[in-house]
């Protein structure tokens, strides 16, 4: 029987997922229904990916009784009062990343689902790209020896973007596209807690947006003199390259390694290209949102409650990490002082 997806809001990233289900067996995915606060975008988007109902509310959404499991891209500050209603619900949920603006938001959004016996994940997309899968191969194996430096960087020019300058939209460099060298450092050390955290950023000083982080570069210590340099920023594109190093080898993974289809193994080059979208994309690589997709109806179909890949507690991790650079560089948005 096929995982039936319910699909909430009508923006990019939603677009994409539903281009990626696309690639998927129908008998495995299907799409039925979507939801947004604009009845029309919704329809529209209905129309466009041929799902059978549109609502012009999410709690419309919520009560609907063919729906396995949600598929939410809202915008940040709206991930907990969303993740609240659809885990309320009974309904198993994919939610974007970040889970919540702040640690105190991820716990909460876990308690709730372990509270109600539903299934949450963070939908960090990497995770999930055949290529990351080998990465933890290679890790488990111990191809590298001792990994001791892992370098990351993910940067675009994205300072047109509103909701990427603006806080009350919960803008910022390290929390939109910085979480993902975070997660990847997280991976690629098993979920260990760094044992300090340095970070140095430049914020945006644009007169009518200010205060998020434009620029930030974050060190992350861990025992055993083993270190994470990380970058991210939203001015300028970076190498949007990750190399992880240890004591008898390295990985390298090129551009784009946050959707990653290539991996180079010591110098050996290894490629896991993805099915070509019917329709157009907005991100880079965006097929391979079918990844997560196809994990998500594997938990289900297993009973479980969360991903053994990106569990709660590592989400909790990542959070906490990232609200200690944002406290290092001084960026705070309202979910701060209300946690």
């Amino acid at each position: 029987m096929a995982t039936r997806w319910g699909i909430c809001s009508a923006g990019r990233i939603s677009h994409d997922f539903l281009v990626a289900l696309k690639t998927l067996p129908a008998t495995e995915h299907q799409a039925v229904a979507i939801a947004a606060r604009d009845l029309s975008r919704a329809q529209e988007y209905a129309q466009k990916h041929g799902i059978p109902r549109a609502y012009g509310s999410y709690e419309e959404l919520a009560r609907d009784p063919d729906v396995d499991v949600v598929y939410v891209g809202v915008i940040h500050p709206e991930h907990l009062p969303v993740g609240r209603l659809f885990l309320g619900a009974g309904k198993p949920v994919l939610l974007e990343k970040p889970l919540g603006m702040n640690a105190a938001e991820v716990r909460e959004l876990a308690q709730l689902a372990r509270s109600h016996g539903v299934f949450l994940m963070e939908a960090f997309w990497t995770r999930f790209f055949p290529i990351s899968e080998q990465i933890r191969r290679l890790l488990t194996q111990g191809a590298l020896g001792e990994v001791t430096l892992i370098s990351v960087s993910v940067g675009h020019p994205m300072e047109n973007i509103p909701r990427l300058v603006e806080k009350k939209l919960g803008g910022g460099a390290i929390l939109d596209i910085g979480c993902y060298c975070v997660q990847f450092a997280s991976m690629v050390f098993g979920g260990e807690r760094p044992e300090s955290i340095v970070a140095s950023g430049l914020r945006c000083c644009c007169f009518h947006f200010p205060g998020v982080d434009e620029t930030t570069s974050v060190i992350l210590n861990y025992a055993g003199k083993r270190q994470a340099v990380l970058s991210c920023t939203m001015r300028i594109e970076l190498p949007n390259e990750a190399r992880i190093c240890g004591t008898k080898g390295s990985i390298e993974v090129p551009a784009p390694w946050y959707a990653p289809t290539t991996l180079i193994v010591n110098n050996q080059r290894h490629e896991c290209p993805l099915p070509p979208p019917a329709q157009p994309l907005n991100f880079s690589n965006g097929t391979g949102l079918r990844y997560e997709a196809q994990h998500v109806r594997h938990c289900l179909l297993q009973g479980l409650k969360e991903s053994p890949i990106m569990s709660l507690a590592e989400s909790e991790l990542v959070a906490s990490i990232v609200d200690e650079v944002r406290r290092q560089l001084g960026v705070t948005f309202t979910a701060d002082q209300q946690s």
